[in-house]
């Protein structure tokens, strides 16, 4: 059996869809903390089963006659509770002798990221070498389907306010994603790899602003700004600072890398940014 843990959030509902499409239901595991988010695909055969990051005993029985896994890193503000839930996670999977780990990681993670959620993925793979199970790590850059938060009343205003300096993204497809990590799932040929996975090329927010409109701008507003506007939309101060840490972390370039091994693993060419804004 194949399992998803956060089974019932974008990327583990789009990878089951593809799974669907390739084994039984039965055969396919979706591990949530609220059964009734992925009813849907109980009613399609899939199994669901109930566990909490935060509750080791669940994480261990929802890991019973399960093969391989894909475990969807955790997004949490608080860093050091985010490494124990993945840990929960990794521990529970050794435990129950698991054959083979897909984890969702970071593009290039690296112990000492700007972006604090990289932190912890990096984190998060080292455990999962140390178990001796066979692994493979997608490293994925930012989502396309970020953009609509990441640029907020652009469409309005005509202007993207976001302190990335020159620094380019790779953006890339969730649903390419998916597609990919479910074609992976069922293959035996992807043991102890690392996958950088990325769009065919990276942009700045400059030329994002040009690929939606033509006559859009991006405005580089100090990070200062930028933490002064969060917080006058009464975001708590612990996904403030992520977030800032997120807009350092492309000015630096963490978000930059360009790979084409998600073409190689989709046996096409991947999605492209300008399609993707045209429907913005």
């Amino acid at each position: 059996m194949i399992a998803i843990t956060g089974a019932n959030g974008n990327l583990g509902k789009a990878t089951i869809q593809f799974l669907l499409q390739k084994v039984t239901p039965t055969n396919i595991v979706a591990i949530v903390r609220n059964p009734e988010t992925v009813s849907s695909f109980k009613e399609q055969g899939v199994i669901v089963r109930q566990a909490d990051y935060n509750d080791y005993n669940t994480l261990k029985q929802a890991f019973e006659d399960v093969e391989k896994v894909l475990q969807i890193s955790t997004v949490g503000v608080d860093m050091e509770k985010a490494k124990q839930q993945e840990k929960n996670v990794v521990n529970a999977m050794a435990e129950n002798n698991v054959k083979h780990i897909v984890y969702t990681s970071m593009v290039q993670a690296w112990p000492n990221p700007i972006f604090q959620g990289t932190e912890t993925q990096y984190h998060t793979e080292e455990l999962i070498k140390k178990t001796k199970i066979p692994y493979m790590f997608f490293r994925n850059s930012m989502y396309m389907e970020a953009i609509p938060e990441l640029i907020g009343n652009a469409l309005q205003t005509n202007e993207i306010r976001y302190p990335s300096g020159s620094g380019k993204v790779s953006f890339v497809s969730r649903e390419d994603i998916a597609e990919a990590i479910a074609n992976v799932l069922t293959e035996n040929t992807h043991e102890n790899q690392t996958y950088e996975i990325t769009g065919h090329r990276a942009y700045t927010f400059d030329e994002l602003a040009k690929l939606i409109r033509a006559d859009m701008k991006h405005i580089d507003i100090a990070d200062t700004i930028f933490k002064e506007e969060l917080i006058g939309c009464q975001m708590p101060m612990e996904v403030v600072d992520l977030l800032v840490s997120m807009a350092n972390g492309i000015k630096a370039g963490e978000f930059s890398f360009v790979d084409n091994t998600l073409g190689k693993l989709l046996g096409r060419t991947p999605s492209g940014l300008s399609e993707y804004v045209k429907n913005l």
